[in-house]
């Protein structure tokens, strides 16, 4: 008897869990389900670290001259949280379904410290902050696994924790794991730009120089400018005003204050300036972003 046709299929899982267009939650505060049905060219997005899997349509990202793929062949990995510009494919007789999963970061990097004495994972790999990578079987079984027990509380009760180590294991060892792991263990320069990342989500309401911050991280500006620029692919200011903007993006659409009042909380001084950045970046005025995102967005819109 062929017991496989009577499993569903890693699409007919994600499809059932993710009923309306934009982000799904689900019983994993870590793992969303995105559907989308139109096809997007250049969007400003800011992930956080973390994997995104695409099990029907196409996405690319856009960083610093480079392409990177993540379909049904190809899964993006994210070391820091970063700033980039992405395209993808759908429509509503195909819609674009991935899975979007948060790393839990000391997770991360444990499974990463016990990693990193082994043979098959060099310590002399360059960090990199986003990475495609083919898709494996043994990556398809544990996205298998996970979605289906989210469909049925008890196993997810049981299974669940087992299956999110399981997954930043798979990641961590997969064609380009060694790149993340040098990110996640966060050795010499890699250690303190990533320090300098958190100072800058922290403080970036205020106003944050670069002197200031490479002074900060223990280095010279010129060498933290190189640091900075190899791992995130920005400059420090082009990744502070990213992040302004993104978290504006978001209060904007939730509605949280008048569009001076959000300026200001975000470190603009001047609310024409911010208009101005906010149109260069997404291409969209204000209000035209925030109706953009309540579409196609959903629960990330939502307080």
């Amino acid at each position: 008897m062929n017991h496989q046709s009577d499993t569903p299929s890693l699409l007919a899982l994600a499809a059932e869990l993710a009923p309306r267009s934009g982000y799904n939650a689900t019983s994993f505060p870590s793992v969303r389900i995105l559907r989308s049905e139109t096809v997007l060219e250049d969007v400003p997005v800011l992930y956080r670290p973390g994997a995104a899997f695409v099990l029907q349509g196409f996405k690319q990202g856009f960083l610093n001259g480079e392409i990177y793929r993540y379909d049904t062949e190809h899964y993006l990995a994210v070391s820091v949280p970063l700033p980039f510009r992405m395209a993808s494919q759908a429509s509503p007789a195909q819609p674009l379904l991935a899975i979007y999963f948060d790393f839990d970061l000391h997770l991360a990097a444990e499974i990463a410290t016990t990693l990193n004495g082994q043979a098959s994972h060099d310590e002399r790999m360059q960090a990199r902050s986003l990475i495609s990578s083919r898709m494996a079987p043994a990556m398809t079984n544990v996205l298998q696994r996970l979605l289906h027990a989210l469909h049925h509380l008890q196993e997810l009760t049981i299974l669940g924790p087992g299956l999110l180590r399981e997954l930043h294991y798979r990641i961590l060892v997969g064609p380009q794991g060694g790149s993340l792991m040098a990110a996640l263990r966060r050795n010499g320069t890699t250690d303190r730009i990533v320090q300098s990342l958190t100072l800058i989500r922290e403080r970036y309401k205020e106003g944050l120089s670069v002197p200031e911050l490479a002074v900060t991280a223990g280095m010279s500006v010129p060498s933290y400018h190189v640091g900075f620029k190899r791992l995130t692919g920005n400059t420090p200011i082009q990744y502070l005003k990213a992040l302004r903007l993104h978290e504006a993006r978001l209060m904007i659409a939730r509605r949280q204050g008048t569009l001076a009042t959000i300026a200001s909380e975000v470190g603009y001084a001047s609310p024409a300036q911010f208009s101005r950045d906010f149109k260069r970046h997404f291409h969209r005025t204000p209000s035209e972003e925030a109706k953009w995102m309540r579409e196609h967005l959903g629960e990330l819109t939502q307080a």
